[in-house]
């Protein structure tokens, strides 16, 4: 084997962790005590200019019914390559719903928000039921939410 390749692939296997950090994030949403059946969430992440950027988690199993996250589902086009492996069960009244991402540490403090549309069968829809900004400061801190999600913390 050349030892060029070996000593540029050690060399790249170096560099490569320096160019992009990442850091887990934990994100809690907590929904209100409504009436009705289990809520559906589709947790993703905006830009600076409101920009849809990634799904991150979507709450509910029924592929029927993520119409009703009309936000989410306008800009993400519901394309099953952004949330394939991102389900899980609906969630329901009073419930925590807690999910761990990697996150690329040049998001935080820059502009981006972690938004939350929610909609409950039969019920009002509520898009952008939460817009959290991603900052150093917030995290910790919840975010109160108008519709189903009483509130949202994000952990750094």
């Amino acid at each position: 084997m050349n030892k060029h390749l070996i000593v540029a692939g050690l060399a790249g296997a170096i560099a490569l962790p320096a160019l992009a950090q990442a850091r887990e994030v934990t994100i809690t949403t907590q929904l209100n005590n409504y009436p009705g059946d289990g809520a559906y969430l589709a947790i993703y992440l905006t830009d600076s200019g409101g920009g849809y950027q990634q799904t991150l988690w979507i709450a509910g199993k029924k592929s029927k019914h993520y119409k009703h996250l009309s936000d989410w589902d306008r800009v993400s086009n519901r394309s099953l390559s952004e949330y394939d492996g991102l389900t899980g069960a609906s969630i329901s009244r009073g419930q925590i719903l807690q999910i761990t991402v990697d996150m690329d540490d040049s998001l935080i403090d820059s502009g981006y928000q972690v938004r939350v549309d929610s909609a409950v069968e039969d019920m009002r829809d509520n898009p952008a039921d939460i817009i959290a900004p991603l900052t150093t400061a917030g995290a910790g801190t919840p975010v109160n939410g108008y519709g189903y999600v009483r509130s949202l913390t994000y952990d750094l």
